[in-house]
């Protein structure tokens, strides 16, 4: 039995995970969010939460009940502006007085091949973002932030969106959506970018870290391993949507029929966009070519002086 298949606890109970760090799980479990959020305090006297979650008064509560007396809430630290991570990041500020930090609103960081497809018309595919999110202090990349007794220096980190950062404290990194045990990485254009989640793999690999935790799902506990994973997950399904390509010109709705062949109908468009991200990256990379104006429906076909050709 894996770690994730045991990996199930009550939402709303204060976890002591060591290293001075606690775990709260927020109750939304869903396809999209596995058992819940993973919502993080770090510290002994004056906290940071990282990932407040949902807008739930619940989770709100469980948070500021697991402050212990002589202990406060300082810092609030958002990896990304979706709706299961940033939401409640205001209403916690409103409680304890503490400010938000992060990247920037939702749509900081978004590449310019991102924002051409935005000007094309294309909407995010429902994976919810936090449109009115915006962070009291912005960050920037390898900033470091100090605390009573922590410190946590922010990477940017985009490709799961664009704003996305993760938060590494001496031998541990919390990296949101950008890495995760129970799942690959969702990567959705016009908020997603693969190009940048390859470079932000790459970038977390030569980084020191003795674990991973997740915004969803158990602590990852062979970090450089799983992104090695991860890495060569995406390498494997460029493959396949070049191997598609070979048959002819097509667009991302039909090579995503013709690969996730055993994917519920439910989740088809998120594997449609998954793979009209890996179509724009290979576009970027000089393998593939857009046959038509950039968009959602756009079919493509290998370059002919690319070597996948042949």
């Amino acid at each position: 039995m894996t770690s994730e298949s045991r990996f199930d606890p009550p939402p709303g109970q204060p976890e002591d995970m060591g290293r001075g760090i606690r775990r709260i799980l927020a109750p939304n479990p869903s396809p999209m969010t596995f058992r819940g959020t993973n919502t993080y305090l770090l510290g002994e006297t004056g906290l940071a939460v990282i990932d407040p979650g949902p807008d739930d008064g619940t989770h709100l509560r469980a948070i500021l009940d697991a402050v212990r007396p002589g202990q406060r809430i300082t810092h609030i630290f958002v990896t990304h502006a979706h709706l299961d991570h940033s939401p409640l990041a205001a209403r916690l500020a409103t409680a304890t007085g503490a400010p938000v930090l992060a990247y920037g609103p939702a749509t900081a960081g978004r590449s310019a091949v991102m924002e051409q497809l935005v000007a094309s018309g294309l909407s995010d595919g429902g994976e919810g973002i936090d449109h009115v999110f915006a962070p009291d202090r912005v960050l920037a990349d390898a900033q470091t932030v100090e605390g009573e007794g922590w410190q946590i220096t922010a990477h940017w980190t985009p490709g799961h969106l664009g704003n996305h950062m993760c938060f590494a404290a001496r031998d541990v990194i919390f990296t949101g959506d950008l890495v995760m045990g129970w799942a690959s990485s969702l990567v959705s254009p016009p908020d997603g970018d693969l190009t940048d989640f390859m470079e932000s793999c790459a970038r977390l690999r030569g980084l020191p870290a003795e674990l991973f935790h997740s915004g969803h799902g158990a602590p990852i506990e062979n970090p450089h391993a799983r992104l090695d994973w991860l890495i060569s997950h995406r390498r494997a399904r460029e493959s396949a949507i070049l191997e598609q390509l070979r048959n002819g010109p097509a667009d991302a709705h039909s090579l995503a029929r013709a690969i996730y062949t055993d994917t519920p109908a439910a989740l088809l468009p998120a594997a449609t966009r998954n793979v009209l991200a890996h179509l724009i990256d290979l576009q970027g990379k000089n393998m593939a070519i857009a046959l038509d104006p950039l968009s959602a429906e756009a079919r493509f076909t290998i370059r002919a002086d690319s070597p996948a050709a042949s």
